[in-house]
């Protein structure tokens, strides 16, 4: 299993190489994780720098002295994977961005779709999109990801066509078997660039949603022969496009 990681800031080291991680991700690593002399630690800043470190020490509750020899740098992966997800309801928007995450997705793009039930408006919209944010944040760190996905603005109908239309391959999740729905797993994918997929609503894409994306250059595909929850799939559909990709290889 590789080392458990931690968010830091900065990486700059004291004399000697030392690095003193404290706040509530040294609470966490002294009082939940426990660790101790001698163990293995890797702090990043979600961004693709990072540091693998060796404990020195834990002092009270909240301190972990680690010795850091140097900095990396994680390549930005390619191609590039954009989820665009229409807002569930509920806290099924957490679990989507939680297990899109764990699988390896590279950004989500939050969708007010027509058929939303879920509306993001004022405070209320702000604090969800907090927690979408902290949600992988948290998700990054447990599956050790050095580069954690961006959480974008909410966008709209015609922001996503945009985004479609820039990307080098664009898909638009479909369950309307009768529409002509193409397969995902035996669609033609660029080796880099960037991939947007869109997800939507429990309702369904809207037919004049449909038309936008497709003028923009997205297809319409299905995962196969069932329909999937909005919030499980996006995550089915990354995992598909990583393998295919090569990227889980």
């Amino acid at each position: 299993m590789t080392a458990p990681v931690f968010v830091v800031e900065h990486f700059d080291a004291g004399d000697g190489g030392q690095y003193v991680l404290d706040g509530p991700e040294g609470r966490h690593a002294v009082s939940v994780k426990r660790l101790r002399p001698g163990e293995e630690v890797v702090l990043t800043d979600g961004a693709g720098r990072y540091a693998v470190c060796d404990v020195i020490a834990a002092e009270g509750k909240d301190r972990l002295v680690v010795h850091m020899t140097s900095v990396s740098e994680e390549p930005e992966p390619t191609p590039r994977i954009t989820v665009v997800q229409a807002l569930p309801k509920g806290d099924r928007g957490e679990l989507a961005v939680e297990t899109m995450t764990e699988v390896g997705v590279d950004a989500v793009v939050p969708w007010q779709a027509a058929r939303c039930i879920t509306q993001w408006k004022g405070d209320r919209g702000l604090k969800a999109l907090g927690k979408w944010r902290a949600t992988a944040r948290e998700a990054g760190k447990q599956s050790r990801r050095i580069r954690f996905p961006e959480i974008a603005d909410a966008a709209t109908t015609k922001q996503v066509a945009a985004l479609l239309a820039r990307a080098d391959f664009a898909a638009v999740l479909h369950s309307d078997f009768e529409h002509g729905s193409e397969p995902l797993a035996t669609a033609e994918l660029p080796a880099e660039g960037e991939i947007v997929l869109v997800v939507g609503p429990e309702g369904g894409v809207a037919k004049d949603e449909l038309a936008l994306f497709e003028e923009a250059g997205a297809r319409a595909y299905v995962l196969g022969p069932t329909v999937l929850r909005t919030s499980t799939a996006g995550t089915a559909a990354t995992a598909l496009l990583l393998g295919r990709t090569g990227r889980w290889s």
